[in-house]
C-alpha cells in the first residue's frame, strides 16, 4: 500500500497578526488568504492531483479546500476531525489580553502546552484524538490514493507530531504558515515526511508578519 497525504493550512485570515486565539471563530479568508488558496491549489493540482479532499468545518478551510477542489475537478468534504482547537473562554481574545488575565496559564501554554486544558475548551490530548480520526479515514478509505487535508495551524501540528512520533511537548517546534505544504507518504503502514511547510508557491505574494 502506498498512500500520500498532502497537508495544508487554510489561507490568511484576520486574527493572525496581532495574534488572536481564533479557534471556532468562523472567520473568512482575507483577500491575501484567497490568493494563497489559489496558489496552493494550482501547485497541488499540478504536482499531485489528489483523489479526495477533506477540510475542517470552519469556513476558512472550506474555502481553501474549494479552491483546491476546483483546480482538481473534485468536491471537498468537511469533517469534524480537522476542526480547529476549541479555546473555550480564550477564543478570539488577543494573546496580550489572555496574558493579562491568565498569566500563569498563558505561560504554561507556551512552555508546556501538553499540560493545558483551555477553560470550557479542549486540550491537546483531545485534539490528537480527533486528528488521528482523519488519518484513520485516509488509511481506511483511500488506499493507494493521494488525499489533500486542509486544516488549521494547531490541527496540522498535532497530526505531524503523531506522524513523526513526537511528544506533545514538542508542539511549538513546528512552524506551519498559511497555505504551506506538507507531504506525507504512507508505504506499507510506515510514515515518511517528505517536506514540511513548503511555501515556494507563495513567493510572489506579499507576506504578513509571522504570528507568534
Amino acid at each position: 500500500m502506498s498512500t500520500k497525504i498532502i497537508l495544508t493550512r487554510h489561507g490568511h485570515v484576520a486574527g493572525i497578526a496581532p495574534p488572536r486565539f481564533r479557534g471556532r471563530e468562523n472567520i473568512p479568508l482575507t483577500d491575501l488568504g484567497q490568493q494563497q488558496a489559489e496558489a496552493v491549489a494550482e501547485r497541488i493540482a499540478r504536482l499531485w492531483r489528489p483523489q479526495a479532499i477533506y477540510t475542517s468545518t470552519m469556513q476558512r478551510c472550506i474555502d481553501t479546500g474549494a479552491a483546491i477542489a476546483k483546480a482538481c475537478g473534485l468536491a471537498g468534504t468537511a469533517i469534524d476531525a480537522l476542526n480547529d482547537l476549541d479555546y473555550g473562554d480564550w477564543q478570539w481574545k488577543t494573546h496580550a489580553e489572555v496574558a493579562a488575565f491568565a498569566s500563569n496559564a498563558y505561560e504554561t501554554w507556551h512552555r508546556s502546552p501538553q499540560l493545558i486544558r483551555f477553560p470550557k475548551g479542549e486540550s491537546l490530548q483531545d485534539l490528537v484524538a480527533r486528528t488521528s480520526e482523519a488519518v484513520r479515514l485516509v488509511l481506511r478509505d483511500h488506499r493507494d490514493h493521494t488525499v489533500a487535508l486542509v486544516g488549521h495551524d494547531c490541527v496540522n501540528r498535532a497530526l505531524l507530531l503523531q506522524v513523526l512520533d513526537q511528544p506533545l511537548s514538542a508542539y511549538w517546534r513546528i512552524t506551519l504558515d498559511p497555505c504551506g505544504l506538507t507531504e506525507i507518504d504512507i508505504i506499507d503502514g510506515r510514515f515518511s515526511v517528505r517536506r514540511i511547510n513548503d511555501i515556494g508557491h507563495l513567493e510572489a505574494l506579499s507576506q504578513p508578519a509571522r504570528e507568534d
